[in-house]
């Protein structure tokens, strides 16, 4: 009982803590039953490689369930960066440490401190639009573009194998620390879901704890739809998203870089949503979903009697993308503020933190 009582006490302090002085774990051996519950109470967990986490050991599933199980299948980092209990996972500790480290340089000490600054550097790529292709339905590695805008094309990704659909990451841009929150076509098309809509709206939450500007890279086609996502959640953990940027108080900016559809749109830092500057490329797509699904609602008549439903759809679908999907209709009503070309991205971006800084201090 005096251990249990002593866990609380921890627990409860952390807890105080929160929010307030960044709170890193370091796993390097064996984090088991109160042990696990203390570090996923920090704000980052980073384990290494031969370091495990579980409530309830191996010997333990196996009277309990009959389940044979190693330390590593039950709570390895395997397990743990698939599920978002592990930020990082660093192959030694001396590596966990140096990774810690380069986290602290992008907070500061406490929430009511100016964020530490570095020496500016020239962006990774004069271009982050280069490895962007026009074709919707042609991948990226959207990390390929944060890099363009980063100082020195460094960043610092958080959780990289838990919700690969959402890249978070910290950068530094003229020298001041930003949080990147961007959709990753490379993985389920960027699409939102339960996962990445609880990674998002924890991330953002933590830097606009500790004062950490974001900007909003977007290029997704929606909500995954279908009974699974549902049952699992999508409306709840959606909307903990909508909160937690609804919520930021830090300087937020928006980049649409290719298409930003239906509830997505919002969700992604809207200008409704409270973004300070919401940005496009002029080849991006915004609206209430693609052309092809609106066509085949809306047409669905006109295209049941076409003699070729697959040309027709086609046509009209070309000609919905250009009446109600191009950029400049959501900037003539108010959602976009600017369209950039994407070679200025840094530019602006960086423009536009600049005078919210001077206009929070």
């Amino acid at each position: 009982m005096r251990a249990l009582g002593g866990y609380g006490r921890i627990f409860r302090q952390t807890v105080a803590l929160s929010g307030k002085v960044p709170q890193i774990s370091i796993i390097s051996g064996l984090s088991a039953g109160g042990g696990a519950y203390s570090p996923a109470l920090t704000d980052w967990v980073v384990m290494t490689k031969d370091a495990s986490m579980f409530l309830t050991g191996p010997a333990v599933v196996k009277d309990a369930l009959g389940e044979d199980v190693t330390a590593a299948e039950l709570g390895g980092h395997r397990v743990h960066e698939r599920n978002g209990v592990a930020h990082f996972v660093a192959p030694s500790d001396a590596d966990a440490a140096l990774l810690a480290r380069d986290l602290l340089g992008f907070l500061p000490s406490h929430r009511d401190l100016p964020l530490p600054l570095a020496e500016p550097r020239p962006a990774g790529a004069a271009d982050p639009s280069v490895h962007v292709s026009d074709n919707p339905r042609q991948v990226y590695d959207v990390r390929s573009v944060i890099a363009g805008i980063a100082d020195g094309g460094d960043l610092l990704e958080v959780a990289p194998g838990w919700a690969r659909n959402l890249v978070t990451a910290f950068i530094r841009i003229e020298g001041r620390p930003v949080g990147v929150v961007a959709n990753q076509p490379r993985y389920l098309g960027g699409v939102l879901d339960t996962s990445s809509s609880e990674k998002g709206a924890r991330f953002v939450s933590q830097c606009d704890a500790f004062g950490v500007p974001l900007l909003v890279l977007v290029d997704t086609p929606g909500f995954m739809p279908g009974s699974s996502q549902e049952a699992a959640g999508v409306i709840r953990l959606g909307a903990t998203f909508v909160h937690a940027f609804a919520r930021a108080t830090v300087p937020r900016v928006t980049v649409i870089l290719r298409k930003a559809f239906g509830g997505a749109f919002i969700t992604m830092n809207s200008k409704d949503l409270g973004a300070d500057y919401v940005f496009a490329w002029p080849q991006a797509e915004i609206g209430v979903m693609g052309a092809k699904p609106a066509v085949g609602i809306i047409h669905r008549r006109e295209l049941a009697a076409a003699e070729d439903p697959d040309a027709a759809r086609e046509e009209l679908a070309v000609r919905y993308a250009e009446t109600h999907l191009r950029p400049q209709v959501a900037a003539a009503s108010g959602h976009i503020d600017e369209l950039i070309a994407p070679e200025q991205t840094r530019q602006r971006v960086a423009w536009a933190l600049r005078s919210l800084a001077r206009a929070g201090s």
